[in-house]
Parts: C-alpha cells; structure tokens; sequence
C-alpha cells in the first residue's frame, strides 16, 4: 500500500537530480503534468514520443496564429482552457468523457483509454468531417454487415473441416478476426468489465474492453464514432512526416488484394523515393512540390495540400481520399465507379447482392458516381500529375489505365461465365444451390481472377509503373492461367459427368 508514496517520491528525486523536462516547449496544464509525472516512469516510451511530437511544443493558440496555407488547426470553437496550453495526456484522454464507455475514475481525474476521431475534431474539425465521408471511415461495418464480404471472409479466417460432401468453414473466432481482416478495417469496441490490476501504483481499476487494441480505419469506438487517425498518424507523436511517407499506408495495402505499396515500390517514383528520400522535407505545410520533394508518394496524390514554388495551389488538402478517385479499381468482382456514399452495405446489384456490380459487369450505377464525377476528380488528380509530367506524358497515362480498366475487366467477365456455368450445370453450387460463393475450389480460383490478379494488372497500371507486377508477378499471367485452369477443370467435370450417364445407362 506504499507503493504510490515510493514512486511519487522516486519521481521527485529523479526531476531534482536530473534536471528531465517532463513537457515540450509549450506550457503544459496542471492535469497533463500529473500524467507525466507518473507515466515518464511507467512509459517511458510514450512521454518521449509526446515530447517529440508537434502537440508538446505548440499551444492551440499559436497553431492558428500562422498564415492561412500553413494551418494544420481547423476547429472553430476550442475550449479556451485549450489554447494556453500543449495538447497532452488529458487533453486528449480525458476530453468528452461523458461520451465514452470506457470511461474509470483514474487518480481523481475521469480517464478513457480510446481517443476517437470526435475527440481529434476539437481541433481537427475538418480533417474529421472529411474522413468521415471517406469509404475508409466505414470499413469495419462495409466488411460485418455485407453478407458476400462475411461469406468470403469466413471462407478465408475459418476453420476448414473436411467432410464427404466437401469443406466447411467454422467461422472464426473473435480474436482470429481481429488479428486477420479486421485488423486493417477495424474492430467493434465493447466495453465488457472491469479489472483490478495490481501495478507499481498499487490496485488500480481499469475498464475491459473487446476488441482492443486496434487501430483500424473503419474502428468503431466506445463514443459512437467511426475511424482512428491513429492508423495513419500514429501514437503519440502523431507525425505528419510518418502519415506522407509510403511505409504507412503500406500496412493495410501491401497486396496482393492491393499492392499499391509493392507497385509503388517498384515504380519509377519508388525507386527514386528510396534513393532521395534523406533529401526531402516531409513536415512542411503545404508541401512544395520540387522543393520539398521531388517525387510522390501516397499522400502526395491522395491526401496532402500541395503547391508550386510560387505559392500556387495545385490540391487542396482533403481527408475524402476518394476526391481525386473516378475509378473504384478493386475488383468486386469487376472495377466501377466510386460508390456516391461510403457506407456500401446500401449498394445492391439487379439480383439484390451487396455488390456495385452484376454478374455480367453491369454497374449499379444508382449508387455509383456519374461519368461526369469520373471526369472531376480525374481533372483533380491531373493536376497533381502535371506538377511533374508533361500534357501528353499524362493524357496517354490515363488513356492507358482506361484501357487497363476495361481489358481487365472483359477477362474477368470470361472467367465469371465459366463460374456462372459451373454452378448452372450443377458442378458447385453457388447461391443457385444455396451453398457460399467461396467455398469450392472452381470458386476460388474465379475470386482469385478478379481479388488477386486482375487488382495487380489495374494497381499497376494506375501508379505508373510497378512493371512485373503487372504481367508475371500475380499479373496478366497468372490471370490467364486462372481462366485456364478453370476451362480445364469444367472440361473434366463434363467429361466425368458423361461417364457417369454413360455408366448408368449400360447398367439399365
């Protein structure tokens, strides 16, 4: 029960003897002072990340004294016991704590462990709205409540059990999920109890929450909001240098679903990216395109403002990643234009699937964007393009990833005829038999066509460049070979249903 008394007094001798600053350049509140005094010692890590971080050294004030171009600070009403001080321990963990579940009583002060998106809007507003309207914001629930999604997501996260008519699935359990496809698009938080830790402190209590940790885009927090920008800004340093470099964004799009970090990588922009990169300046607000940095990287065409060495803007800073997209290339099953609402579950196809597409390639175009969209945002992502790019170098780019889009596209369609015939003629079942659209092996090779390869072919080709990834590496070939495969494998199951006829015949 000494516990507290010795590390408070360990503290004080430690502040005394070494001179250690607990706080950055900025005044820090009473409340976050206390947090650091005990956590410099407990997390050690965390303190020295703060530290390091622009919250420590910048006060809400001075973040909305700078120039207009330069503001990283969209809030219009921050508290005013905010603005004199750095954004700290509880600034942000003990802030809306009315409106978290996982809310405890923590040394007098009213704790929560998850800090959401809604938290962040104090003084993020923006930033917050627009990823919101961003189809990351609603991953976890566009995977949970798609009946397809959960189909095939159960055929790969499942247990498989072999029996004489076949392989089932056992769904998998809660903490395979959020270790498998949950863990890129976020996990459902549920407060389910609390615990008493005995801890270096003494006994403390702190709440039980399911499905934590996660840091996945489409979170769904213990306040009711979706999102954590944690995924890309990540704790406790929340470094705008770490969100625009492509290592970031490379978690949750690695491929071979989608591989636009190992198409980058193999791009022409990546190899200078990897070569230059010492060289550039990733914290400055807004980047100079030439100056700052010389090549792209992910955050360079899809999210960051950008100007010329003349102040001009050439992309305004937006959190909507979708708003310089027309085209929706990964495949489902066929590449479409964006949905109009980032939340999908609402799309249903003619045959009243969850999906943007038909069968037969048809869009669902009331839920998609117009062609006249498509063109917007691409004349947007153009002029991130011909910062660098000549007129004709960027028009023959598209023309070429439109062709892409569509030749793909047809092949995709060939292999969903072979599909479509199989379960007609009875060899798998499919939705026709009442069976999953995953869970035999004709099937999976058809998914594979249009999740794996013809996803490479597309990334490929929109990042211009990524060469093999676009033939022999999960490519072209591999996308014949599947249609390939899958002719063969309907020939022998025609031929051994022929036998079988043939069979029962001669025994009449």
């Amino acid at each position: 029960m000494q516990k507290p008394i010795i590390v408070a007094s360990f503290v004080l001798v430690l502040i005394m003897s070494t001179g250690f600053v607990l706080a950055g350049d900025a005044p820090v509140s009473d409340e976050t002072q206390e947090c650091l005094d005990c956590h410099s010692l407990f997390h050690p890590g965390i303190v020295a990340d703060w530290q390091r971080s622009r919250h420590a050294r910048t006060t809400p004030k001075e973040a909305l004294s700078v120039e207009e171009d330069q503001k990283r600070l969209t809030g219009k009403q921050i508290p005013e016991g905010l603005m004199e001080n750095s954004v700290g321990c509880a600034e942000c963990h003990t802030a809306r704590s009315a409106n978290h579940k996982d809310t405890f009583e923590h040394n007098g002060y009213d704790v929560h462990v998850v800090v959401s998106p809604d938290d962040c809007a104090t003084c993020h507003a923006t930033e917050r709205e627009q990823f919101s309207e961003n189809i990351m914001s609603m991953a976890e629930k566009n995977l949970s409540e798609n009946s397809l999604y959960q189909d095939l997501q159960r055929t790969i996260l499942g247990t498989p059990h072999s029996g004489a008519d076949g392989l089932h699935f056992t769904p998998a359990n809660d903490m395979t999920r959020a270790d498998g496809c949950f863990y890129c698009h976020g996990t459902k938080l549920q407060v389910s109890g609390t615990e008493t830790r005995d801890t270096d402190a003494g006994e403390l209590d702190f709440p039980v929450i399911e499905g934590w940790p996660n840091q996945g885009v489409g979170r769904v927090n213990l306040d009711g909001s979706r999102g954590s920008c944690s995924a890309c800004h990540t704790r406790h340093r929340f470094s705008i240098e770490v969100a625009r470099k492509p290592y970031t964004c490379k978690e949750c799009h690695v491929g071979p679903d989608v591989p636009a970090f190992k198409v980058y990588s193999a791009s022409k922009h990546g190899a200078i990216f990897s070569s230059t990169q010492a060289g550039m300046n990733f914290t400055h607000v807004p980047w100079v395109i030439g100056e700052d940095i010389q090549v792209p990287t992910c955050a360079t065409c899809h999210i960051s403002k950008t100007v010329n060495a003349d102040g001009d803007v050439i992309n305004n800073r937006t959190h909507k990643v979708t708003d310089r997209l027309g085209w929706r290339i990964f495949g489902l099953i066929y590449a479409h234009p964006q949905p109009i609402s980032p939340d999908t579950t609402r799309i249903k196809n003619k045959m009243g699937l969850q999906l943007p597409t038909d069968l037969d390639g048809s869009a669902a175009t009331e839920f998609l964007i117009s062609s006249k969209e498509i063109g917007s945002r691409r004349t947007t992502m153009k002029r991130t393009c011909l910062a660098c790019h000549d007129t004709s170098w960027v028009r023959g780019h598209f023309e070429r990833l439109d062709n892409t889009i569509a030749v793909s596209n047809q092949s995709v369609r060939v292999a969903t005829q072979l599909m479509e015939s199989a379960w007609t003629n009875r060899y798998a079942q499919g939705l026709m038999g009442g069976g999953s659209l995953f869970d035999e092996y004709i099937e999976r090779r058809w998914s594979d066509t249009w999740l794996l390869y013809a996803n490479n072919i597309r990334f490929a080709s929109a990042m211009a460049g990524g060469g093999d990834y676009g033939v022999f590496e999960d490519g072209r070939y591999h996308l014949a070979k599947s249609i390939m495969e899958m002719k063969d494998w309907m020939k022998t199951r025609a031929f051994m249903q022929q036998q079988k006829k043939i069979s029962s015949e001669l025994l009449k």
